[in-house]
């Protein structure tokens, strides 16, 4: 991270937070999601993260700092393309429901059945009404979810306008982050304010007692992972699963087998 970089992550924060402390703190943090894994497993427990916000809010971020350090077949994460004609014409909601989490596994939505209140509202995929309905009928279908058995959670990363041309602008130019600058993100980005019109009907219509809306800060983007990954453990009743010590057991004589002298092809070592 360039000296530029790491002076726009302290605005809106609580000061520069040091790569050594990020690391130790979210080290900590991952052996408490790795005790969430083993728990849900046992258990059998279902839950449901739920990731929203404007184009570079950090959303994969935090994704790849929760789910670093534990299993892809517990913690799986959801990002669908853009729907199909057929998808076009099922109930919205329809293809999301089969990504919903089954006993022992941690789905996570970067976005969510909330495009519909956001950009495919603010874009013009779908029509008012269609929006409306869908604001009317999701406080129903996540109460069904938490009726269910199913923990869900979600997050609204808020990015201040400033922080986000800068992040998106960086895009522009950094060759490992182009392809996450869509034409799509570039006419979003000009419709601020119809997004901020987007996502206050979605939280006076979705953020209920059943399943509020939780937003984060994400300016500074190592703090707001912190600190969402935090919130989320307090959040689910967990327990640290009692495991058997491991000891590694005894490797096996060679037994007369010796190393063949084969021309294997080693990978030159450019390193």
């Amino acid at each position: 991270m360039t000296e530029a970089e790491q002076d726009a992550e302290t605005q809106n924060g609580a000061g520069k937070l040091k790569r050594r402390q990020y690391e130790a703190e979210l080290a900590k943090l991952s052996v408490e999601i790795v005790k969430l894994q083993e728990w849900v497993k046992r258990e059998g427990k279902k839950v449901c993260i739920v990731f929203e916000g404007r184009d570079g809010a950090g959303k994969g971020g935090v994704i790849r700092a929760l789910t670093e350090r534990v299993s892809p077949r517990v913690f799986k994460i959801i990002a669908l393309p853009a729907p199909t004609e057929r998808e076009k014409s099922q109930m919205h909601i329809q293809r999301f429901v089969t990504h919903l989490p089954a006993a022992g596994e941690v789905m996570i939505f970067d976005r969510s059945w909330y495009n519909r209140a956001g950009v495919e509202r603010v874009m013009g995929f779908c029509t008012k009404e269609q929006t409306e309905q869908f604001l009317n009928l999701t406080p129903a279908f996540e109460k069904l979810m938490v009726q269910s058995g199913i923990y869900l959670l979600k997050y609204w990363l808020e990015v201040s306008p400033e922080e986000q041309t800068r992040r998106l602008e960086q895009r522009i130019t950094d060759g490992r982050k182009i392809w996450k600058l869509s034409e799509m993100d570039l006419k979003s980005y000009s419709r601020w304010y119809d997004y901020s019109r987007a996502r206050d009907a979605m939280f006076a219509a979705t953020d209920t007692p059943w399943a509020p809306w939780y937003a984060a800060n994400s300016d500074n983007k190592k703090r707001m992972r912190l600190n969402v990954i935090k919130h989320l453990l307090a959040h689910i009743p967990y327990e640290d699963v009692e495991r058997k010590k491991v000891e590694l057991p005894e490797r096996q004589k060679p037994e007369g087998y010796k190393e063949p002298d084969y021309p294997f092809r080693w990978v030159e070592e450019a390193f």
